[in-house]
């Protein structure tokens, strides 16, 4: 089973860098790749069970369902029902944890999944930097401004 982990450091406090990717439904508004997100049949965005539809900027769409939301410990857990990547059983948390020297956050996404023998090379490659990396990057960046 393939696995991902992307870290980063985040120059604001981890209350307010939360306040921002809590939003389950809210990726078009901190991530370079998402062109628009809904929550399907109308459920709130921090409901565990929901899911969330969105289409990506180069037209694929995804499906995926938050599994797990902790204010308390600043991490969401979410799984892909459907994607264009050819996963399988995908599962990944994303999680801050407080830096209290400079009130910095930092900021980690991790995942695993099963797909095609041959593709796990590539699809760590692909989604650890198109994805994670490229994400936690515009995070960094929106609270440098």
């Amino acid at each position: 089973m393939p696995k991902i982990y992307i870290s980063n450091v985040i120059p604001a406090p981890t209350g307010q860098v939360w306040g921002v990717i809590r939003d389950f439904n809210g990726l078009a508004n901190w991530t370079p790749f998402v062109a628009e997100s809904r929550i399907e049949l109308g459920a709130p965005a921090d409901q565990v069970g929901c899911i969330r539809n969105f289409t990506l900027k180069d037209g694929g769409r995804i499906r995926e369902r938050l599994l797990a939301l902790s204010d308390y410990e600043f991490s969401m857990t979410y799984s892909i029902l459907e994607s264009p990547m050819g996963v399988e059983n995908y599962m990944a948390t994303l999680q801050l944890t407080p830096i209290t020297e400079g009130d910095r956050s930092f900021a980690e996404w991790s995942a695993e999944f099963d797909c095609a023998p041959g593709r796990e090379k590539e699809l760590v490659n692909f989604i650890g930097q198109n994805v994670f990396a490229t994400g936690l990057r515009a995070l960094a960046q929106r609270f440098s401004a």
